[in-house]
């Protein structure tokens, strides 16, 4: 794992409405790391996982994602920030009205991809990475919750973000396939990608030990190492 540094907050607060839900977020991570945001519903996990894609503005504080100063990004530079971030959703987001492969075609030319052979070849890349590689012609609807989770995983990868935020991944999953997508998740660390996953199962915690921080009464407390599985 090298050191470089991907987000760093710096006393930041997140409103939402006139409400402060995160105060103080002092926070930072490098390229590969794994780390879980843990917390109960309403916490503060997805406020802080949306502010660094600006889609909930910094308050106060001083907050970078990679070069970007979020209190100050204009905002035609948002969207190549979030080329940069890949983002897991609990509920998949997936397109139920066309194939896997013309799921993750839309993606890669929404950003900018116009050769044909290059997006083929791109989507065969992350449906391997993701053990996909024979669902490409699936519909959404013909997949399992777990299937459909790997593939919004392959999506986030289409572009080689340095950063995958995803937000309950394992919520709407079965335990087992669960645990699998957490290890697809911490295996695309190993790689290089830093991987931020918030979840409130700590079942998964325990059985796939990475640093944790906990949002509890507006707040960003990280667990000492001992705690961490």
């Amino acid at each position: 794992m090298n050191d470089e540094l991907l987000v760093k907050y710096a006393d930041v607060q997140l409103n939402r409405e006139e409400n402060t839900i995160l105060r103080n977020v002092n926070l930072t991570i490098t390229a590969g790391e794994f780390l879980y945001i843990i917390g109960k519903v309403g916490s503060g996990k997805s406020t802080l996982l949306k502010s660094m894609y600006c889609e909930i503005p910094i308050e106060a504080g001083e907050a970078q994602v990679f070069e970007h100063e979020l209190s100050k990004i204009k905002r035609k530079q948002i969207p190549y920030l979030r080329r940069k971030i890949g983002i897991v959703f609990q509920d998949f987001q997936l397109l139920i009205d066309r194939t896997v492969e013309k799921n993750l075609e839309f993606v890669l030319r929404a950003t900018g991809w116009k050769n044909k052979i290059a997006i083929e070849d791109r989507i065969k890349e992350v449906l391997l990475q993701v053990g996909m590689q024979n669902k490409a012609y699936k519909m959404p609807h013909e997949l399992s919750g777990g299937e459909q989770q790997r593939i919004v995983i392959a999506r986030a990868l289409l572009n080689s973000p340095q950063l995958i935020l995803a937000d309950e991944p394992t919520g709407n999953l079965d335990p087992e396939t669960g645990s699998q997508i957490v290890a697809l998740l911490k295996s695309i660390a190993e790689k290089g990608t830093a991987v931020i996953m918030s979840t409130h199962n700590y079942s998964i915690v325990q059985a796939f030990p990475g640093r944790i921080i906990r949002c509890e009464k507006s707040l960003l407390i990280e667990m000492p190492k001992e705690n961490a599985g």
